[in-house]
């Protein structure tokens, strides 16, 4: 299997494309300065993709910046900090100041002279539209969990990909999905029967804002950055 055997690349953004725990971290800093005991940089990382994860299940019609903060008055109450309404607001309104990894734009504009671009994100559009302009590019389609109505790793997000590019001509072999989570992504990739890359922005490093996922998950290529899938291209592999 080479990279050149496909003609679409679908994308998780948050934690592929953008520094998403960065952006967590920083966000989450006035609700951690006032805990008792605030938790360490990795505790709250983990703790965040724990309450998220179960809050998406319990509320999968809800709009990404909205259950952000429903994420955020889950962490006050297990970190015994006071509920802040206005905070948890401010916390689910963050997505778009969340930054692009470094390499993530130039990658991308790369990719683009020989793939169509697609996202699907566990997010809503207009929290999507603030990380685009980080990105740079015109992507070919956006696929969020607005338009979906549940998240990532429910299989419709997937069936919905596959559906909407079926519509645009493209099998499911003709797709790359491109991911850093191997629990949101490269696992219902694989029920679904597409080819995946890891990108392993952790370089093999557990936690994180990302929950555990099953061992059996596989991938097809495995990289650590955005930039070393594009240089792989340039090298016809």
């Amino acid at each position: 299997m080479r990279l050149s055997d496909f003609s679409v690349l679908s994308f998780d953004c948050y934690g592929t494309l953008i520094d998403w725990e960065s952006g967590i971290w920083e966000a989450l800093r006035p609700l951690i300065a006032r805990c008792p005991e605030p938790p360490a940089q990795e505790q709250a990382l983990a703790a965040f993709g724990a309450a998220e994860s179960a809050q998406e299940r319990k509320t999968p019609g809800l709009l990404y910046r909205e259950l952000l903060a429903q994420v955020h008055r889950r962490l006050a109450g297990e970190w015994g900090a006071a509920i802040d309404d206005g905070e948890a607001a401010a916390f689910g309104a963050s997505v778009g100041d969340w930054p692009a990894f470094p390499d993530s734009p130039a990658a991308l504009d790369y990719l683009a002279r020989f793939y169509k671009l697609v996202i699907l994100s566990n997010v809503d559009r207009a929290s999507f539209a603030h990380s685009n302009r980080k990105l740079g590019v015109a992507f070919f389609a956006i696929y969020t969990a607005e338009d979906i109505g549940s998240y990532k790793p429910d299989p419709r997000n997937f069936r919905y990909l596959l559906d909407r590019l079926a519509g645009e001509g493209y099998r499911a072999r003709d797709i790359l999905h491109v991911a850093q989570s191997l629990y949101h992504d490269h696992a219902p990739a694989n029920r679904a029967g597409l080819a995946s890359a890891w990108i392993d922005r952790r370089r093999g490093a557990a936690g994180g804002a990302t929950p555990p996922a099953d061992a059996s998950v596989h991938y097809d290529f495995r990289f650590t950055s955005l930039a070393e899938l594009a240089d792989a291209h340039r090298a016809g592999e």
